[in-house]
């Protein structure tokens, strides 16, 4: 109770916590969607948001309301799943290369900076391109969490390679702990608020990497998220319809989510960050 009434005071958190809570809730009323999502012609098509239709509808018959909570239900289960997998990735190289060093640390530091240099963006659109028959939101979430771990992995290392020279790492080592033991038990707590942001951000870059992807038409359309709702409003020409309320849809919760997840990130990160609690507890 006293780390939310912490966390609460900063209105970041606060404003951030109520935007994604009400965003969540959009996504759970997908569950009670009185259309199947991937149908089209089930409304009328592009009808003015309306007691009957909240947002409007589509060119393709399809309620904006609903599709919206089934497009961010989708692209939040992506930005997780890549978000997600992509962490253990990181944590295990980043922790491993920082605190065996030698041969251990230049292969993975290797393997993480090959993938740093390289056009990132190219390769996936390469990898998009010849998975796309097969794409869904599992395989669009892993293939994003492939290239979203090497930068958070180098952070993490170097701050590793920073607490294996304080005294207190010297300390454990010779009073026998263990590095697993050490690891969880000693660094993990001054990890943990880069782990935090980087869980964070890692999630607002697979939405808008989903969302570009998307435009670009390479994962699979008939999927609703925030990305495909966007590229079906800009194939219609829904601005110079003047229908506003198709492309503000997924614009204004793409916004949205940014907005409150990277207010969320700084806070809890703030909150987290030892240093800022020795100040806190000071002041």
């Amino acid at each position: 109770m006293k780390v939310l009434r912490d966390l609460f005071r900063d209105y970041r958190f606060c404003v951030s916590s109520i935007v994604l809570v009400l965003i969540l809730i959009l996504a759970f009323l997908s569950l009670f969607a009185p259309y199947d999502p991937t149908l089209w012609n089930v409304v009328p098509r592009d009808l003015r948001p309306s007691a009957q239709y909240l947002l409007g509808t589509d060119s393709n018959g399809q309620d904006i309301f609903w599709q919206a909570t089934f497009a961010v239900r989708n692209s939040l289960i992506i930005s997780l799943i890549a978000a997600l997998v992509s962490r253990v990735i990181a944590i295990l190289v980043g922790m491993v290369a920082g605190y065996k060093g030698g041969s251990t640390d230049r292969v993975l530091m290797f393997v993480s900076d090959s993938l740093l240099v390289i056009p990132l963006f190219l390769i996936m659109v390469m990898l998009a391109m010849l998975v796309r028959q097969n794409m869904n939101l599992v395989v669009l979430g892993m293939l994003l969490s492939f290239f979203g771990w090497a930068w958070d992995a180098r952070l993490i290392r170097s701050m590793i390679l920073s607490l294996r020279e304080r005294e207190f790492t010297q300390t454990a080592v010779l009073s026998g702990t263990g590095t697993v033991r050490l690891v969880l038990h000693e660094y993990m707590p001054f990890a943990m608020p880069l782990i935090f942001s980087t869980l964070i951000n890692n999630i607002s870059w697979a939405i808008s990497l989903e969302i570009v992807l998307a435009i670009l038409g390479l994962v699979n359309l008939n999927i609703p998220t925030l990305g495909t709702m966007l590229n079906w409003a800009l194939f219609y020409q829904s601005i110079m319809l003047q229908r506003w309320w198709w492309i503000l849809t997924p614009v204004a919760l793409s916004l949205c989510l940014f907005i409150a997840l990277y207010w969320l990130s700084v806070s809890i990160s703030e909150y987290l960050d030892p240093r800022t609690r020795i100040q806190r507890v000071g002041a």
